[in-house]
């Protein structure tokens, strides 16, 4: 129905701190829990790099290698690794270096513990770049046709990794989530100011009347407000209903008429169905007049569109979210063009 209405990326920490049952003496401070002595202890990246390159390699001298870094570099990591968890990890002798049962179990683990950490490091730099993650938009204009069907669909073809989440709504219901940042955007009627946010005008569609089949407007092939006089009007109670309640009250008040307006508690397809019934007439966006429903007509309001804004905050750093802002603009100036 009618609605009316840089990228910043943290740096991740190379260091892990975990808690263990004491078992020797180490640099970090103690503390008890449940009577167990337990004891802080800090491995790096680096150092767990180090230790699976010589569990694989056998030796410090071709991991070292592999790793294009001093064997004496890895001999004192894994060294200081020992040193912090309290226990040696690799039998030394002439040939290389072997696991201990210690270093055995260690290597199962890191071996998880690295490829998990490789893996949200990949994520986290996708989502940075926006080719990864999710948009939660409100919405008031219909997703089956039109501008914002079109970059939607656009975008999702060119960002496979990023997907969206929608939400129904009246402008201000989406505007304050927004503030809250529980949304990222939203696209709504005009051009209105909203505190704390960033508006940008994208796209227009023209106004359409809802009219049952066999109705005398459907003779026209467009429809002028006075043309609308004396006609029963339908709206739901529903968003964007009291939009369209307050638009058909300005536009005929013109006309020196107090239009006839019904609200029912029925969502935008029941209200056309009840359209298509003869309970009355109701307006929608050029958009929505994709949906074809038996008993319905539609018909042109000359000269009437309706503008549409994005709407979202300036402190809002999804990536993903910028993208597809850059993505409506293009789209935008080219409609224009």
């Amino acid at each position: 129905m009618l609605p009316f209405n840089s990228i910043h990326q943290r740096p991740v920490s190379s260091r892990l701190t975990v808690t263990q049952a004491s078992c020797a003496a180490g640099p970090h401070p103690a503390h008890n829990v449940d009577g167990v002595e337990q004891k802080e202890v800090a491995i790096s990246m680096r150092q767990l790099r180090y230790f699976l390159a010589a569990a694989e390699h056998g030796t410090f001298r071709k991991a070292s290698v592999a790793l294009n870094v001093q064997e004496s570099t890895i001999s004192r990591a894994i060294r200081d690794l020992e040193d912090e968890l309290g226990a040696s990890l690799f039998h030394r002798h002439v040939g290389g270096v072997s696991l201990t049962v210690a270093g055995q179990r260690f290597l199962k683990r890191s071996r998880i513990i690295f490829r998990q950490l490789k893996d949200s490091v990949r994520e986290i730099c996708a989502i940075g770049r926006g080719e990864t993650g999710r948009i939660r938009i409100g919405v008031l204009s219909s997703l089956a046709s039109g501008f914002l069907a079109d970059l939607l669909r656009a975008f999702s073809d060119e960002h496979t990794g990023i997907e969206f989440d929608f939400f129904d709504g009246d402008a201000v219901e989406h505007v304050a989530a927004i503030r809250r940042l529980q949304l990222d955007l939203a696209f709504v009627t005009g051009m209105r100011v909203w505190a704390d946010c960033d508006v940008e005008l994208l796209w227009s569609e023209r106004v359409f009347a809802a009219i049952p089949e066999g109705h005398k407007l459907t003779a026209k092939p467009d429809i002028r407000w006075h043309d609308l006089q004396g006609e029963h009007f339908i709206v739901s109670e529903e968003a964007p209903g009291p939009e369209i309640h307050d638009y058909l009250i300005r536009r005929l008040a013109d006309l020196g008429h107090n239009p006839d307006i019904r609200r029912f508690r029925v969502g935008c397809h029941n209200l056309l169905s009840l359209v298509a019934g003869g309970h009355g007439v109701t307006l929608t966006s050029e958009a929505t007049t994709a949906f074809s429903m038996p008993g319905i007509v539609y018909r042109p309001i000359d000269n009437e569109a309706l503008s549409f804004s994005a709407v979202w905050s300036p402190q809002n750093d999804n990536p993903a979210l910028r993208r597809l802002l850059s993505m409506a603009r293009r789209m935008s100036f080219d409609a224009a063009s």
